[in-house]
């Protein structure tokens, strides 16, 4: 069997976030998972735009993970060449993701405001998750090692997503509607496993 590639993009250009946790918390719970040799992780830090291009054509991920910023005019942050922040728009967005939607199945969005690109990003690829709000940083790390997690024990791509929310509600974040799922039209979330 295939591995599952979740391909990990981090950018931080303003210096505010624990990306490092979140790539370890992630880690260890797909370590800890039942099917831990059919997933790997690919973590990508610092990303500049240029390197959607280049990491996505690289390692053709199964899953597309970006944390960061997200601003609340509903642009991605990432960094430029000399680190500052750079925003990409949903269009830019949408128009690389159906460029190379050939293998990803899924695009995480764990970073604020990001629920209008997830909502775009689904009308080319099957699912994507997005936060309708700011999101603090601990919560996104929870949401996200459990969401592995559940994928390293064969769950679905929705029963991750609610095991994701029944983390953040476990952990004592009141706000555990933050993080929502979209699915395009015609897909079963409770049917897409990897």
């Amino acid at each position: 069997m295939n591995k599952i590639k979740v391909l990990f993009l981090a950018a931080n250009p303003f210096k505010d976030l624990n990306l490092d946790v979140e790539v370890r918390s992630i880690t260890e719970k797909i370590r800890a998972s039942e099917y831990r040799d059919h997933l790997q992780l690919i973590p990508a830090l610092a990303v500049r735009p240029d390197d959607l291009l280049q990491l996505l054509n690289e390692h053709k991920p199964h899953i597309v993970h970006f944390s960061g910023h997200g601003s609340e005019l509903g642009e991605i942050v990432l960094a430029d060449n000399n680190g500052a922040p750079k925003v990409v728009s949903i269009k830019a967005m949408k128009a690389l993701m159906t460029t190379l939607k050939d293998n990803i199945q899924l695009v995480i969005l764990n970073a604020c405001y990001t629920k209008e690109h997830a909502t775009a990003i689904t009308e080319v690829i099957n699912c994507a998750i997005g936060m309708n709000a700011a999101i603090e940083d601990p919560a996104a790390i929870v949401f996200a090692a459990s969401f592995y997690r559940a994928v390293g024990f064969a769950r679905s791509v929705q029963e991750a997503f609610d095991q994701g929310l029944a983390a953040l509600a476990l952990e004592g974040f009141m706000d555990n509607s933050t993080p929502e799922f979209f699915i395009k039209d015609g897909v079963d979330p409770s049917e897409v496993f990897f």
